[in-house]
Order: structure tokens, then sequence, then C-alpha cells
């Protein structure tokens, strides 16, 4: 947490430079690029977010739960939510984490978590195609089996990568945690071993790709680092701009690549905009490596960074991790 705290404890709050992105065909910003709060009452738990492509203005979320396989569909001007999948041929989820979008239009769900600290011999993820109608329905899903190289990993965050298509893990490790790669193809009939590709100095709860594929938006409870994709080879840009909230566990950019969003666990909880500084809104927003296309230090954290002047206090940030500490020692394992 160090890595996310000013030198007097404060929280830091910065603003991403150039990622670039896709552009919206009327060249207006994203629905849901100023925020909503969520209506339903049974997402009490949002735990991961995507924004949709088959329908933009619309974000997927789901329930940090084993209370069934649901995932709800959000529209981004009002909060509420339009339609209501169910899906079937997954059997029992375990703890659902993270939602993704892959260039294919399916939707990658990812049963990842291991309240156990890393005990699950395997953990899944299931894939299904977006909707073309967005009505409450019961929609068939592919089941993978996955494990990791190094043994179980507890983890929150998996992206599929909007050009390639591979689907990555971050380990949650209080210290940071590792980056998976998993196979160029996924296999229903095999294990998928996920391989450590990557250091992630982070206690992440969500990660995102930017739309173009150049840039992996990491966040944890109490900030976020931007990396530059780099091929599959990571470089750490700067800090993210992570607002505070009860228990961060969502992030997703808009599909222009202008916003990113965070979203918290809790009923009623609201989904927060923050500018991504100096996106173009298309693919030659960010240059070949990435880079930052904002004044500023080439060097550290900072460099191509700015404050935006939203840092929370000391207390804030005490409040916040005693908080998050003690909801995380009284929820009870589940086990299988």
């Amino acid at each position: 947490m160090r890595s996310y705290l000013g030198a007097a404890g404060a929280a830091v709050v910065l603003v991403v430079g150039a990622f670039g992105g896709v552009a919206t065909a009327d060249g207006k910003p994203s629905v849901g690029s100023s925020g909503f709060t969520l209506q339903d009452p049974r997402i009490t738990e949002s735990s991961g977010l995507a924004a949709s492509r088959a329908h933009p203005g619309i974000y997927w979320t789901h329930n940090d739960s084993d209370d069934g396989a649901y995932l709800y569909a959000i529209d981004g001007r009002t909060g509420k939510t339009v339609a209501t999948l169910t899906l079937t041929g997954v059997g029992a989820p375990r703890d659902v984490e993270a939602i993704s979008i892959g260039p294919d239009g399916d939707l990658y769900v990812g049963d990842i978590g291991d309240n156990l600290g890393g005990k699950w011999d395997h953990v899944w993820i299931y894939k299904l195609p977006e909707p073309k109608k967005l009505v409450d329905q019961t929609v068939r899903a592919t089941q993978y089996v996955v494990k990791y190289a190094d043994g179980p990993r507890n983890a929150e965050s998996l992206m599929v990568h909007p050009k390639t298509g591979r689907v990555y893990i971050i380990e949650k490790g209080e210290d940071g945690g590792g980056l998976y790669e998993g196979p160029a193809t996924l296999d229903s009939a095999a294990t998928n071993t996920f391989k450590r590709i990557a250091d992630i100095d982070l206690w992440a709860t969500d990660a995102a790709f930017s739309p173009d594929g150049r840039q992996l938006a990491v966040r944890g409870y109490f900030g976020g680092i931007a990396y530059s994709w780099n091929d599959g080879k990571p470089e750490r840009q700067g800090q993210l701009s992570v607002p505070m909230q009860p228990q961060g566990e969502s992030v997703t950019y808009t599909l222009d690549g202008k916003t990113l969003l965070y979203g918290s666990e809790g009923k009623g909880s609201s989904v927060e905009p923050v500018e991504v500084e100096g996106a173009s809104g298309d693919s030659g927003g960010a240059n070949g490596s990435g880079g930052s296309g904002s004044s500023g230090s080439s060097g550290g954290d900072g460099g191509g960074f700015r404050f935006t002047g939203k840092a929370g206090a000391v207390g804030a940030a005490v409040v916040l991790i005693a908080v998050i500490g003690i909801g995380r020692l009284l929820r009870k394992p589940r086990q299988r």
C-alpha cells in the first residue's frame, strides 16, 4: 500500500496520460462516461464491470458471490438493469470475481476467487455469446477448467486482450502478485494452464485493457497502476486516479477509451468516472510504446502524470483500510 500513499499518508490521486482508444461512430462521449448508480437491489456485491460492444452504453456486472450464475446488463444512462442472464452449463459458481469481453464478442466470466488463500485445485472461466437482444434470458455457456503452473492462487482480475483474444489473470496479493497468461486458445476438453509472465506491484481487485489493447489499467482498494502492454511485456507507467470507494472491485474503459469507470461493492453503489487525459478517441492516440502524451518528467511513478487535487485525507484512508480489513476477516470462506 505504500505505492499508493503520499509521504504524509494521504491517498494520492492522479490522472493518466494518453491511452488512445476506439472512437464512437458519432464522436460523442460514450454513454455512462459521467458515471451512474446501480439501481438493482439484487446487485449488492458488484465485483466486475465490462462495457458492452454489441450494445453501446450497456455495462455488464455480476455479484461477487456464489448466489447463482447471473449476469446483469446495466443502462449507463440510468443505472437500471435492462436484462438478466442466467447461465447454464457451468455447474455451481464458487466465487465469481471478474468479467471481460473478447474480440470475438463473447463475454468471459472469471470464477477465479479463492478466499481460502489459494487452496482450490482449479478455478473456472465461463464464456458465452453476448446476446443480440437485451431481454431476460437463459444462455448456455462454455466452462473452462483453469490451473496455474506454479500452484493455486487467489485472483479477482480477468482480462481478455481486445486484439489477440488471449485471456489473462492477475493474482490478488497484499504485496502484489503475478500476471498469468492463458493458452492461445482455451480448451473446454482439457485443463488450461496459466503461466506467470510478469509481476504486478498491486493488491489487485480488477483490471482492464484499453480498447486498442495498448494499455493495461490495474486497480486495487487504495489506488491503481497504469502499464504499457508492450506486446505482453508490461511496463509500468505510473499511478491511476482511483476514487475512494467503500470496497472498490471493478474497472472498465468506456468504448471510446476516454474514461475509466470504477465500481464498488455495496447495495446502490456508484460507478465513478475518471477521464483518461490525452486520449484521442482513436487507435492512433498512443504511440507504439504506449507512452504518455502528457507533459512531465519521464522517469518514476509520476512520469507523464499530474495531480487532480482529489487526494484523500489520512483519516479517510485509515478508516477505509480498517473497514475493508474487518469486512474481509468477517467474510467466511466458501467451501465446496
